[in-house]
């Protein structure tokens, strides 16, 4: 995929690897969700945060990055890395010691958490601006969020997959995270951010990613 003028490889689990730069990017992990439902009443299984550690494990085996990045929404809630159970707190501290982890602050998570690495609010690197939320009118902004997917509908059937997005300006990173839902990228949240006639559609398979035509894209 090539972005702003750097190639990146995307990845079926959503993650998106930076070959020049050895840095994964990762957005909406949102760790401890379900643990953060129970805690309302909902009693959900609370796998989630161990199911998105083995995916984030895996990447970072199969890529070698020596720098995770974290776009944001990594806990569910402000205090939610309180919430980890000690073994998941270990795998994320075993990551935090392997990798230079860089996290930044989402809407769900604003306040820096107690989690080794660095929390920054934002990130400027190599000419392009990391964030959480995408903006419009910053070249080369690569942000989360949105948890963005595409429905796509060819030859009488229709898939809907979650999916990297971009217009050569602002890409925006589908969810990472094991228990996040997803949002057409056709929805009105997105209108306005993209520049249409330059937009690139790339989908998540199951072993591999697809880019997809804008023309094949329907609403739902």
């Amino acid at each position: 995929m090539r972005f702003a003028g750097h190639n990146f490889e995307p990845l079926p689990s959503g993650a998106l690897y930076w070959h020049n730069q050895q840095t994964l990017l990762v957005a909406d992990l949102h760790f401890e969700k379900m643990a953060s439902f129970a805690r309302r009443g909902q009693m959900l299984p609370p796998y989630d945060t161990g199911l998105t550690l083995a995916r984030l494990e895996a990447d970072l085996r199969r890529t070698g990055a020596t720098r995770l990045l974290s776009l944001g929404d990594t806990f569910h809630r402000v205090d939610a890395s309180s919430l980890l159970t000690n073994s998941d707190r270990m795998r994320l501290d075993a990551v935090t010691e392997m990798v230079d982890c860089i996290w930044l602050s989402g809407n769900h998570d604003p306040a820096p958490h107690a989690i080794g690495g660095t929390c920054l609010p934002r990130l400027e690197l190599a000419g392009l601006t990391f964030t959480h939320e995408p903006e419009r009118g910053t070249t080369g902004l690569v942000a989360g969020h949105l948890h963005p997917a595409a429905h796509v509908w060819f030859q009488g059937r229709s898939t809907r997959r979650p999916c990297f997005v971009h217009d050569n300006r602002l890409m925006i990173l589908p969810a990472y995270g094991a228990s996040t839902g997803s949002l057409n990228i056709l929805s009105p949240a997105f209108f306005g951010l993209l520049n249409w006639p330059s937009v690139e559609v790339t989908m998540l398979g199951k072993d591999r990613t697809y880019r997809v035509s804008p023309k094949r894209l329907v609403r739902g």
